[in-house]
């Protein structure tokens, strides 16, 4: 695993393990409701992280992308599926995503370099 996808994993979970320790119910329910979110349901795992995909690239949130991109290629779709979800968000999102969308395929080659 890369450096980068090892140090944005790292940070991720102790962050999240740091601001989940304050025991903060309304912070406990939105993490919780996230990880529910995103189970399998009327729509399968794969569809829900592309539509996770695809809002995070719209909204132009960098770690959302990144968490995304990594649970898109762990689910087993292609790098032509993950490439199609992000053209219609930068479609959607407009010209202002494209330096998202610049990370993002950065970021996706690095997962698909180190499986």
């Amino acid at each position: 695993m890369s450096n980068n996808i090892e140090e944005f994993n790292d940070y991720r979970q102790k962050m999240n393990e740091k601001i989940l320790g304050d025991n903060n119910k309304v912070i406990k329910r939105i993490f919780n409701l996230d990880t529910n979110a995103f189970k399998e349901g009327s729509l399968d795992v794969k569809t829900k992280e592309l539509l996770g995909l695809v809002a995070s690239a719209v909204l132009r949130c960098d770690d959302c992308v990144k968490y995304h991109l990594e649970k898109c290629h762990k689910e087993g779709l292609t790098k032509d599926q993950i490439i199609e979800a992000l053209s219609i968000a930068t479609l959607i999102g407009g010209t202002i995503v494209i330096p998202h969308l610049r990370r993002a395929y950065e970021y996706l080659d690095e997962l698909i370099i180190n499986d």
